[in-house]
Parts: C-alpha cells; sequence; structure tokens
C-alpha cells in the first residue's frame, strides 16, 4: 500500500468557526474532498475570528483526528516561530498550502521558513480574493509594505500561487509580475442536495443577505434599493458584525424604510443552521464589492435559490440561465427593477427560476473536473 503524500493546511480558522465565512468553507470542502488522495493536516487557531475564548469542547495544542483529517488548535501561546518550524519538520509535509495573504503567524512565517531553507515542502498559496483591488483599498499603507518585502526576499518566485478565478490571477500577476507561477483552479463548492421547494406570493418577497456587515459586502446598497421596491418584502441579514461604523450607517437605513418591509438581523449564526435559513427564503442578495468564490452564493443555487449579485464575483451570465442576475453596481435602478420583478412573481414564475438556480449550481459541479485540477496542483 503506497503511502499517501502529506498536504499540512495552514488557516487561521477552521471548523467549528464560522465567523470569517467563506475562507473556512473553502479549507471545509478542500480536506473534504482531497482526504482520500492525501493525508491531510489543518494547523489553525482554536478560537474563532473576533472571540477572546477558545472553542467549547474543542482539544488545544495537540494533533486529533477527526472525519479522516488530522487538526492542530493552537492557542495564542503556542502560536511562534519555533513551535510552528517544529510542527513542520514533525509532520514533513510534502506541500503546505497556505488560506491567508496577509496571516503573521498561517503565512508570513511560513513564507520566511520557506524562504530560508528551512523547510523543503513545496508552499502553495491561496491569497482567498484579498489581492482584489476593493480589498487592498483597506489599509494600504501596510499591504504594500508587504508586497514590496515579499518581492523583495523573491518569495513570489519560491511558491505558486493558487487563483480561484481569471481576475484573481490577474491581481496576482499585475502585483507579482506575470512570470510568478500561478495555476487557476475554483474552489471546491459544497455537495449539492435535492432542490428544497419553497412557495411564492405575488407581492410578498423574502431576501436572505449573509456574511459579514463590512463595507466591502455592502449591506448598505442592498438598503437603500430596499427604499424604491413595492410590496410585503423581508429581508433577513444572516451576519457577523465586523465594522461597528458601518453597522451604524446600516441601521439608520433600516429605521428610514417604509412599512411593509421588514428587516432582521440574526447575528454569529452557526454554518449548519444558514442552510436551513436559505431554504426559508426566495432570494439571496449579495452585492458585494469582490468575491473570489462565494460560497454562500453557490449554497443559495444549490438550494434552487435565485441570487441578485454583484458583477464582482466568478458567478456570471445567471440570467440567461434562468438562475439569477449578476449586475453592475454602477447600476441601482437595475437592481431595483429585479427585487420588483421578483417580488412580484407568482409561484408558477418563480419555480422556473428555482429550477434554473439548481440547475446552474449543478452544471458547475458536473463540468468543472475540480479534483484532477487540484491533484496536478499537489503533485
Amino acid at each position: 500500500m503506497s503511502v499517501q503524500p502529506k498536504i499540512m493546511v495552514f488557516t487561521d480558522w477552521y471548523e467549528p468557526g464560522f465567523k470569517a465565512g467563506g475562507p473556512i468553507r473553502s479549507c471545509v470542502n478542500f480536506a473534504a474532498y482531497m482526504k482520500e488522495d492525501y493525508a491531510i493536516y489543518i494547523f489553525t487557531g482554536d478560537r474563532d475570528l473576533g472571540d477572546k475564548q477558545a472553542y467549547l469542547q474543542i482539544e488545544t495544542n495537540r494533533w486529533i483526528e477527526k472525519d479522516g483529517v488530522q487538526l492542530f488548535y493552537a492557542s495564542p501561546g503556542a502560536l511562534n516561530w519555533e513551535s510552528i518550524l517544529v510542527h513542520v519538520r514533525d509532520i514533513k509535509p510534502d506541500y503546505i498550502y497556505l488560506n491567508n495573504m496577509y496571516s503573521k503567524y498561517f503565512t508570513i512565517y511560513p513564507l520566511l521558513m520557506k524562504r530560508f531553507g528551512l523547510i523543503t515542502a513545496k508552499v502553495i498559496l491561496a491569497p482567498r480574493g484579498m489581492l482584489k483591488s476593493t480589498a487592498v483599498q483597506y489599509k494600504p499603507g501596510k499591504k504594500k509594505f508587504f508586497f514590496q518585502l515579499l518581492k523583495l526576499l523573491n518569495i513570489p518566485g519560491r511558491i505558486v500561487f493558487h487563483a480561484t478565478d481569471s481576475t484573481e490571477e490577474a491581481d496576482i500577476k499585475n502585483l507579482f509580475g506575470e512570470a510568478v507561477p500561478t495555476k487557476q483552479i475554483s474552489n471546491f463548492p459544497p455537495m449539492q442536495k435535492d432542490l428544497q421547494p419553497i412557495y411564492k406570493e405575488s407581492g410578498s418577497l423574502k431576501i436572505i443577505f449573509t456574511g459579514r456587515v463590512h463595507p466591502i459586502k455592502n449591506l448598505a446598497f442592498l438598503l437603500r434599493c430596499l427604499h424604491l421596491v413595492a410590496g410585503s418584502v423581508m429581508l433577513t441579514i444572516v451576519a457577523t458584525i465586523e465594522d461597528e461604523g458601518y453597522w451604524l450607517k446600516c441601521r439608520e437605513i433600516i429605521e428610514s424604510l417604509p412599512q411593509p418591509i421588514a428587516v432582521e438581523l440574526r447575528q454569529d449564526v452557526p454554518h449548519q443552521e444558514i442552510e436551513e435559513l436559505i431554504n426559508a427564503h426566495h432570494l439571496f442578495v449579495l452585492p458585494t464589492l469582490g468575491e473570489n468564490f462565494g460560497h454562500a452564493i453557490f449554497e443559495a443555487l444549490s438550494a434552487g435559490r435565485p441570487v441578485l449579485i454583484s458583477d464582482q464575483t466568478p458567478w456570471r451570465s445567471l440570467q440567461e440561465q434562468h438562475a439569477g442576475w449578476d449586475l453592475p453596481l454602477s447600476n441601482e435602478k437595475e437592481f431595483v427593477r429585479v427585487l420588483q420583478e421578483v417580488a412580484g412573481m407568482d409561484d408558477e414564475a418563480f419555480q422556473q427560476w428555482s429550477a434554473g438556480a439548481w440547475q446552474y449550481a449543478r452544471n458547475f459541479m458536473e463540468s468543472s473536473n475540480l479534483k484532477e485540477k487540484y491533484k496536478e496542483l499537489f503533485s
């Protein structure tokens, strides 16, 4: 029996964490698909995004096995150069997979160890959308300094960048040069389930928004659009408040919304409960400034929920397949028009869009051949 190659995944957050959203789902799905062919070791932190306490009922600072994957939940005291290097040398991974662009312990330290010859594993870095111009604009000074340091040390030429779409690949090459090694492969989506039916009455609409309350997710844009929509509209915001100032701005808009538009905030909802919430709504809306994949978008499509999103994600040409709408943010009137159109749909019309969304997700799964592409990356 041949020995499986080892992949050591570095990620700030992993299950049971959920507040960091997409990056967690990317790693969880990656491990689920790849564990049949590789020995997967996940090195992660012992608490969720923004939390001061460790996860309950999780053993920390030792390797544990769960669902065929080895996990290490490191406490803050165990996150240091010496400890991380010891773990890498003990495991002797063939590949190291980094799932953040700026993390001190989970990205920068492993990159420096690779640069100075302390580890020999092939290093693959997934920026997870953090190189988009809309993301770089936050704390740009620190990020530009970091990019310059990487180039000065010639680190980009010693690793492989994993881009999840052509836009991210262009961002990588724009920052680090055309010659930098890159591989473009979409993220693994969750396994698709059966279409989840929901009845739709004309003049009534249930909308769901999931993600972080942060300017990049653009919740305020959606709230402004709702001002101009007629009908009985219910918006459920399933989110972690990451930017308190931005939430205050959103709350002001909510308080000014006319009746019968209602808004409910559901904070810090575990991922396994979000699926049920998506199923209880008609339309998923995310006018994001940029997503490198958008796990929540795909989960909505998989459940048979049409989506109304910006054109800043990989999910495009939705309307022609009756799966949803991907619109430019410069055209707020078009967002309003679509919201009004969906609100006015009767059940027969809505079910066509529901089936289109589900089929769109199914077609992606059947045509992507993702696992073979990842095996090429980790070879």
